[in-house]
């Protein structure tokens, strides 16, 4: 495996700290909004990387954080008239669901910044102790000159440097960051009452559970700085030691080739994007751009990925294989294609070029089963081959009939239905006009017969959004 590292900007062969495990660390959301598409690129573009170690047969540790305390929060919590309790959950319910839908993995730990105050605490009393920290009458703040290799992560100046939240003229450098904000309304620290910056979660977190023992640090690129460099300085001066060996970020989100930001009020919610597509047709569309680049997103590029992934349900539903389980239970990825797919995403996860493998599958097979449609052998490798395919890629779990009919609610199903019988009944009775009437107003609803063996089928042609009404 060779991945590009966000230090050196070099690919580097991966060799984990244990042997055959792999332990990573990816940036979770702040639970003040509905997760947007930053979030699915993110966390999709690390799910293919953790479906990559699986499939080589890693012990792997995954861990997803989540920011449940925060300015933003407190603002929200103000706006609803809500605790922080009930917004933080409602809105990490909201993210599970939508990682859910898109097929993302289950981290084996999911930590709230909430619970990890004592060792937060910890961290800035050893701080404070060793003279990295010092105390303003607004808080505890880190002083960033005591750390000579900082800017090393984000190659920044101190010129460049800008901040989060913190733009106090009293700090001793520019680049100083909060570790504890003093507020009567929180928690008892030996500092005073407050709460944690936001820089000293992760690596409060990260300290609790692997100690000195991660591999892969990942997240956004909007994350290199400050936030990921505040963590990194921290570690290095608590414990002297480097917070991982790889760091890794997906590139930005843009909507109409403008970054996407909550402050240029262009921010695009995933259930916004599931109203209109598929879940998985967001996914492989999240996936399509390698994951260090930046991403633009699309209606037409959204459209483009149906058709491809369009072309797997097809090659699903010929064979006539039906739901896929979404888990890793020993699975063996002996396929040739498997393996053909598997050897490029272990170069720094070349989807370009797994797709296009997977594209070329699709094809050759079909055409061996336009020849020999008959060979059960041939079919069952197949379906051996296309379930080792959905693992990897993370997509493709569905029963082909689910997939094609996205979008139609029961109302409409029952309508659909009631047609079909209708059309059935004509065709009995040899009023073909009236049966070609009835195929024709379904289809100027995007609804699709298909008259085959087993009786007639139906799908929704989901090019376009109408109703049956």
């Amino acid at each position: 495996m060779k991945l590009v590292d966000s230090i050196s900007k070099e690919k580097k062969e991966f060799i984990p700290k244990e042997k055959g495990k792999v332990n990573i660390y990816l940036c979770g959301p702040t639970t003040y909004d509905d997760a947007h598409l930053g979030h699915a690129r993110s966390s999709v573009c690390f799910d293919l990387l953790i479906r990559v170690f699986k499939a080589k047969g890693y012990n792997l540790c995954f861990v997803r954080n989540y920011t449940d305390i925060d300015d933003k929060i407190l603002k929200k919590m103000q706006e609803k008239n809500q605790s922080l309790e009930q917004l933080s959950e409602f809105y990490i319910k909201s993210y599970e669901e939508d990682m859910r839908a898109l097929n993302v993995l289950e981290p084996d730990h999911k930590p709230r910044a909430t619970h990890f105050i004592k060792d937060m605490i910890k961290l800035i009393q050893k701080l404070y102790n060793e003279n990295y920290a010092y105390i303003l009458e607004d808080g505890v703040y880190f002083d960033t000159s005591k750390d000579e290799k900082y800017f090393s992560l984000s190659k920044r100046d101190i010129f460049q440097n800008q901040s989060r939240l913190e733009n106090e003229v009293c700090k001793k450098n520019e680049s100083d960051f909060v570790l504890w904000k003093f507020d009567e309304k929180f928690y008892d620290s030996p500092f005073g009452k407050g709460r944690p910056g936001w820089h000293s979660e992760c690596i409060a977190m990260i300290q609790s559970i692997f100690e000195d023992k991660l591999d892969i640090h990942a997240g956004g690129i909007d994350l290199l700085f400050p936030h990921h460099e505040n963590e990194a300085t921290q570690c290095r001066c608590a414990y002297n030691y480097e917070i991982c060996n790889y760091w890794l970020h997906n590139g930005f989100v843009k909507i109409n080739n403008e970054k996407m930001s909550k402050s240029l009020n262009n921010s695009f919610f995933i259930k916004d994007a599931l109203k209109l597509f598929p879940a998985e047709v967001l996914r492989i569309y999240l996936l399509s751009t390698h994951y260090r680049a930046h991403f633009n997103y699309s209606l037409e590029d959204l459209q483009m990925s149906k058709k491809r992934l369009d072309k797997f349900y097809r090659l699903k539903k010929r064979i006539a294989l039906q739901k896929c389980d979404n888990k890793f239970e020993n699975e063996k990825f002996q396929s040739k294609i498997s393996q053909e797919i598997l050897f490029v995403l272990e170069d720094d996860l070349n989807i370009s070029k797994a797709l296009s493998l997977l594209d070329e599958f699709i094809v050759n097979v079909n055409l061996k089963l336009d020849k020999d449609g008959k060979n059960k052998v041939f079919k069952q490798e197949l379906s051996r081959s296309l379930k080792e395919l959905c693992l990897i890629f993370g997509f493709g779990f569905l029963d082909p009939s689910e997939y094609f009919q996205f979008g139609v609610s029961l109302e409409e199903r029952k309508f659909i239905e009631e047609q079909i019988f209708l059309r059935n009944e004509a065709k009995k009775n040899k009023d073909f006009v009236k049966a070609d009437e009835i195929r024709a107003n379904l289809l100027k609803h995007n609804i699709i017969l298909m008259d085959t063996q087993n009786g007639t089928l139906w799908e929704k042609n989901n090019a376009e959004k109408n109703d049956l009404n």
